[in-house]
This record gives structure tokens, C-alpha cells and sequence, in this order.
């Protein structure tokens, strides 16, 4: 569909990375010597692997290859899906789930925290109380037991486990067929005895009745504070991490029956890559999001880029992050599908913003309204094949005549321009008392403010200034809006690789395979203790934990067959001083701290971070530190795509790029348009708008006032002309 050079030569495809979006599923496919390709298709919920096979066949023909051909030489597969964030977005599971908690605590899910009862909500809707709606809980309260026990915030025993609980509550939810019994009690990531016990009293259970039910703690999957984003999380995992195993199995199933000989991995929140086997599946729920970010990290470390601000529009959102000297923020307790979740996750915001939002008159009002639902697969009533009955935002660039309806996804999608008119102006034109193409662009402006708007208060909001930045911008709808959203914020520069449409999924290939466990912690490091008492007490416990959570980092890492002596370590802690609230985010220069020096050196290196995030004056060694939560993660090297390098050859696009041209709407008036083939421009040529440069993956809308140019690496340098 889109490849780094113009004719298919003697191939051998090596990594193959997915990204299955909530509308289409993209491929990036790179051969032994660095040469990509890009795949698009529709995605298929109902069974992601066809969604899978189709996409990567789209980018294999590029190359006059099968996928029968090209799957026997893979070396890495990564995939990165949607089926289980849809399922906790959907509230709905192909398995019942029960859960076990002490007692007392039941309510847990549906009382939540004020804060999870407007999460997910737009601005305006968060500073009103009147409009804040706790989410339906994932679990409902029937199928949750509670269990009298209690360990107190030290690990100490207060109440000792009652077992006749434990035996009538699984009692009862076994009678209910459930299919997984989850167990979180009370400070179990402090001693997780009572769990432990749980689980064996439940499996004699089990096992007495011959049923297949699985029993997960807590404490084994995510040991951290905060009972309700541990409690969601572990639910999370059961209700939709497990059921998603299967589509996760039928995509490595479509490689093995294709002649792959490769394991499929997929994209974690943390931003490393997974076997599809990990315990920890559901840091697997936002993938192809996360991998935008990590492939524009990777794009910019290879390019010498250190500060990125990264813009994903597709289908259904528009999701931004920020890279400072190429390394990103991690979110310890991040909100997903309105549940405040415990497991780290790159930080990233997402806003319900998307080329196929729908599109609707607020009667009451008389005003253009957007989203939050979207078409997603469908696309929009252009699309005539679908069902699809509201405009959407792809409706109103085809109606402009910014989008060839013989050229969308290469001719694959039959689209109508003749319907998107009609629906336009029945819906919105009429209603409003305005032309058709007036109504189109106002739907344009409207999404690209809001988008200008919610970039610009992300960046601030950190407390920088645009002009410190690169924007890049990619996904399938990027380009087309890249130009208004980015208008006036004053980016240092504003990039779009061409293979923009498939960037998500070069992320999820250029990820390092790897593992993380982490623990909350209660670690008091005294001022007034010497630094060898302190390493003999504090730093024993310290190096305790991190023996553990190797050793499952490194059990992971062996399902997978990587040895410990193939794998790279990294430690880290959230540390902070004594009584305060944050704690900064660290990582160790000792994987441990078994002596008065390496603990100096653990502290300094919290003092320099704490420095540079803060200032000098504002340190307080003399508060002592405390260490909230311990953290491994092994990292065991693939391979990864390369940064395509090309000789330019001049600002003249060679005639061959040039179509037919084209009238199209540009704010308020009708324009002659060039049109050209996007794959068939040449490093160094230069563009300036109106112009459409066309690929069969996406479409790069140049308005007039701008002007673009193609560098060596095949990645657009968009500017507004002065």
C-alpha cells in the first residue's frame, strides 16, 4: 500500500508489527535490509486475526509477495489490539467473574472514589457535580463475597482469616458458574497470607466439584496500594485481559498455519513488548496508543530529536504525549474506560476525537455537535456498503473534496460523494440554514479547535511552551488535520512520516521486548541513622523485593525462552521524603543495596532528580526518605525496524507524482488542487498548498498558506508560510 521505494525487488520480510485500531488494523513490514512497506484493512472484531491477515497481505503485495511467502522469514511479530479495552469500555465479557474481599468492603466497586465518577468526561461536564456518573462497575454486587479477616497497613495480622467464609462464598459463587474467582483482600500487598490461604481453600472447592474455574490474587498480579484500582485492575484482568487470550491465540495461530516460526508479542502499557502468555495480560489493554509514543521515542533518538510532542488521530480519538530527552512519564494509577486502574502505563491523554466521530445539530442549541461516538470500522454514509446513518467527520472531507472516494483505502471502500452531500445537508446543512460545503468546513474547523485546544492545554499544562517541541504527527486521519490543529501554537517544527498511517504499529516493532514487576513498598530511610544501620535494615528489605520481582521477570522472560543471562535488568523505586505526598519516579544506579555506599549512591541520585524537577532550595534530606514502591524490569534485545535514509534529488516532484487535479473547498471558496501520489515523491521536493498528496494508507491535506518538504528520511517538514 505505501512502501519506502518505488518497485518490489528480492524481499525478505522480517519484523511484521500490527496496530488493530478501533476502525482499521495497520501493518508496517520492514525487510532484511531496512526497506518498509505499510498494510491497511478493516478491522475485524469479531475474530482480530482476519483483520491481521488481510492487513498484512495488503503490505506484502507491495512487494508481489503472500503472506504464505513472507511469514516463513519473520524474525519478530508484534501485535497490538482493541478487543480488550472494547470489552471494559462495553462492560461486556464472555466470562463471569466472582469476587472475593473482606468483609465489609463489598460496596468497593460501586461506591469507587469521586474522582473515577467524572473520569473520561469532557471539561465542561468535569467542573459540573450535577453531571458526574459513577460507571457501571465491571463485576456486579451479587457476584462479590466478603470475607471476614484483616491485615493492617504493616502486614500485621488484626483479625485471622475466618475459612468457613471462604468455604460458603465459593460455594455460592461456584453455583453461579463463574469462571474466574478473583481475591483481593485488605493490604495484601503487604502479606499476602490471607490470600494465599484463600486461594487454597478455594481450589479444594474447586476441585471437589470438577469445575474449571481459575482462583487470582492480588497479591500475585498487582501487589500495590490502593484497594479500588487494585480491585479494578484484577477484575479488569479476569473479565477482559483472560477472555482476549483467545484472539491473541488465533493471531498466533494465522502465523503458524502461514508458515511463521516466530512468537507474536504484544505492546504493553509500560512500553515494552509481552509474549501473548504473560500473566499480566491486562497491561496489554491500550497497545496501539502506546506505541505511537514509543515509535516517535525511537524516531527521535535515531534522528537526534529529544523533545517530541506526539498527535494520533484515527477513527475514534486523538491521543497526544510528550517525550522530553527521549524518555517519557509513566502513569501509575491511570484512568482507562472510566476505572482508575493500578498498573504503569505511559502518560498520554486521549480525547473522543476522530475522523469518525459522528456529527450531529444540537436542536436546542442550533449547533455543531462531535462525537464522542464514532462509526469506527464503518467509516461514515459515504461508506454505502455499511449501515451507517449520522454524518461523520470523513463524510465532510469527501464532500470537499479533500478525499478521492476511487481512492480511499486504495479503492477497497466503495465511497459515495453524491450521499455524503445529501446526508450533510439533510443533517446539518438545513437544520442550520447553510450550505452543504459551508457546513462541511464548519464540522472541519470545529474538530481542528478542539484539537488545537486540547494540544495546546496538554503542553502547557505540563508547564512548557510548544516552541520547545517537534510536533510529529501520524495515525490515518493525522495528516489530513495536521495543519489546522498545529496552526498557531508555534511548534519549533511540525513533522508527518510518510508512513504516518501505520506509525502506531512501527512503534509496537521498535518496543523492546520486556517485562516489569512492581511492588508497593513502606520503606523508611531515617536522616538521623547511619547510612550502614540504614543499608543493613532499610536496604536489605529494599534488595528483598527486587530479588523477587526478578525472579519473576526472569520466569516470564523463561515461558518465553530467554535465559536471565539474556536479559538486561533495570531498577527502580518511587521515592520521596518523609511526609510528603509525591514521590519522583527513579532509577537505580545498583540493583542493590546491601552496603552504605550503594545506598548513597540510590539516595544521590534521588537528590539530583529531585533537584532538577524542583530546585536546589527546595530539598529536604533532613526529613529522611521513604521508598513507596519497588520496581524490575528486563529487557531482552530484538530486532527493530530502521529509519529509511535517501539521497535527495531536488525540490521538483518528478512528473510521474502529479494526478489529475482537482476543485476543492478551501475555506469559503473553490480551488484548483494539485493532487499527487504520496509514495511517489522524492526526497527534497517541495510542495506549497492547496495541495493532496494521496496514499492509499492516508491522505495529506496541504491547505493554501502552507508549504511542505520531504527530507531524506521520508518525513514531511509541514510550515505555515509567512
Amino acid at each position: 500500500m505505501a512502501s519506502s521505494e518505488e518497485n518490489p525487488t528480492d524481499h525478505s520480510a522480517e519484523i511484521l508489527s500490527i496496530d488493530a485500531g478501533g476502525t482499521m488494523t495497520d501493518t508496517f513490514l520492514i525487510d532484511r535490509d531496512g526497506k518498509f512497506t505499510v498494510g491497511k484493512a478493516k478491522t475485524t472484531p469479531d475474530d482480530e486475526s482476519r483483520g491481521f491477515l488481510n492487513s498484512s497481505q495488503d503490505a506484502l503485495d507491495d512487494w508481489e509477495l503472500s503472506v504464505d511467502d513472507g511469514f516463513p522469514d519473520l524474525l519478530s511479530t508484534v501485535y497490538s489490539g482493541t478487543a480488550m479495552l472494547n470489552r471494559l469500555v462495553e462492560r461486556e465479557s464472555e466470562v463471569e467473574v466472582g469476587i472475593l474481599t473482606t468483609g465489609g468492603m463489598e460496596d468497593t466497586l460501586r461506591m469507587g472514589r469521586g474522582r473515577q465518577s467524572y473520569t473520561g468526561f469532557s471539561y465542561s461536564d468535569r467542573l459540573h457535580v450535577n453531571t458526574h456518573k459513577h460507571p457501571e462497575p465491571l463485576i456486579p454486587r451479587d457476584q462479590i463475597r466478603g470475607v471476614r479477616e484483616r491485615i493492617d497497613v504493616k502486614g500485621n495480622e488484626l483479625i485471622p482469616i475466618y475459612e468457613d467464609d471462604i468455604r460458603e462464598s465459593v460455594d455460592e459463587l461456584l453455583d453461579r458458574d463463574v469462571d474466574h474467582i478473583a481475591v483481593m483482600f485488605l493490604h495484601a500487598y503487604q502479606n499476602p497470607e490471607h490470600e494465599q490461604r484463600a486461594k487454597e481453600i478455594a481450589r479444594e472447592q474447586i476441585d471437589e466439584r470438577d469445575a474449571d474455574t481459575t482462583v487470582m490474587l492480588s497479591s500475585e498480579y498487582y501487589p500495590t496500594l490502593k484497594e479500588l484500582p487494585r480491585l479494578n485492575t484484577l477484575a479488569a484482568e479476569a473479565f477482559a485481559a483472560e477472555p482476549s487470550r483467545k484472539q491473541l491465540t488465533n493471531v498466533q495461530d494465522a502465523v503458524d498455519e502461514n508458515g511463521g516460526n516466530v512468537g507474536v508479542r504484544v505492546m504493553a502499557s509500560h512500553g515494552g513488548t509481552v509474549d501473548i502468555h504473560a500473566n499480566e495480560l491486562a497491561r496489554t489493554l491500550v497497545s496501539g496508543p502506546i506505541g505511537g509514543l514509543i515509535g516517535a521515542n525511537y524516531f527521535g533518538k535515531k534522528l537526534g530529536y529529544e523533545n517530541l510532542v506526539c498527535t494520533d488521530i484515527g477513527g475514534t480519538s486523538f491521543d497526544m504525549g510528550i517525550i522530553i530527552n527521549n524518555d517519557w512519564d509513566i502513569d501509575y494509577n491511570p484512568e482507562m474506560a472510566r476505572l482508575l486502574l493500578s498498573l504503569p502505563m505511559v502518560n498520554m491523554e486521549s480525547v473522543g476525537a476522530g475522523t469518525g466521530s459522528y456529527v450531529r445539530v444540537n436542536p436546542t442549541f442550533d449547533k455543531i455537535e462531535l462525537g464522542p461516538e464514532s462509526a469506527g470500522d464503518e467509516v461514515g454514509v459515504s461508506a454505502v456498503e455499511t449501515d451507517v446513518e449520522t454524518v461523520t467527520v470523513t463524510d465532510c472531507h469527501v464532500a470537499l473534496g479533500w478525499i478521492d472516494p476511487e481512492n480511499f483505502l486504495g479503492g477497497d471502500m466503495p465511497i459515495d460523494r453524491e450521499v455524503a452531500e445529501a446526508e450533510i445537508r439533510e443533517q446539518v446543512a438545513d437544520p442550520l440554514g447553510m450550505g452543504v460545503y459551508e457546513a462541511a468546513q464548519g464540522v472541519v474547523d470545529i474538530l481542528e479547535n478542539k484539537l488545537r485546544n486540547d494540544l495546546e492545554s496538554v503542553v502547557t499544562g505540563e508547564g512548557y511552551a510548544p516552541s520547545n517541541f517537534r510536533c510529529i504527527s501520524y495515525g490515518g486521519g493525522g495528516p489530513v488535520h495536521t495543519a489546522g490543529y498545529t496552526s498557531g501554537l508555534g511548534f519549533d517544527e511540525v513533522l508527518i512520516p510518510e508512513w504516518a498511517a501505520a506509525f502506531s504499529a512501527f512503534g509496537c516493532g521498535a518496543a523492546d521486548f520486556e517485562y516489569r514487576y512492581d511492588q508497593t513498598t513502606n520503606i523508611d530511610i531515617d536522616a538521623d541513622v547511619s547510612r550502614a544501620e540504614a543499608a543493613a535494615t532499610a536496604g536489605e528489605q529494599l534488595t528483598d523485593i527486587w530479588t523477587s520481582l526478578e525472579e519473576k521477570v526472569v520466569a516470564e522472560f523463561t515461558n518465553s525462552e530467554v535465559g536471565r543471562e539474556d536479559i538486561e535488568f533495570q531498577y527502580n523505586i518511587l521515592g520521596q521524603y518523609q511526609g510528603q505526598l509525591n514521590a519522583l519516579d527513579i532509577e537505580s544506579p545498583v540493583s542493590r543495596v546491601d552496603t552504605a555506599e550503594k545506598l548513597d549512591e540510590l539516595l544521590e541520585t534521588f537528590e539530583d532528580e529531585y533537584r532538577r524537577q524542583y530546585s536546589e532550595e527546595a530539598r529536604s534530606p533532613e526529613l529522611g526518605h521513604t521508598v513507596t514502591q519497588a520496581s524490575v524490569r528486563g529487557v531482552h534485545d530484538v530486532v527493530k525496524p530502521e529509519i529509511p535514509t535517501e539521497t535527495p534529488v531536488g525540490p521538483d516532484p518528478p512528473e510521474d507524482a502529479y494526478k489529475e487535479p482537482r476543485e476543492s473547498y478551501w475555506d469559503g471558496e473553490w480551488l484548483e488542487t494539485e493532487i499527487l501520489d504520496l509514495r511517489s515523491l522524492q526526497p527534497g521536493n517541495e510542495l506549497t498548498g492547496p495541495a493532496v498528496l494521496e496514499g492509499a494508507a492516508t491522505t495529506f491535506v496541504l491547505p493554501p498558506g502552507y508549504e511542505t518538504r520531504l527530507d531524506e528520511h521520508r518525513v514531511h517538514h509541514l510550515s505555515q508560510i509567512e
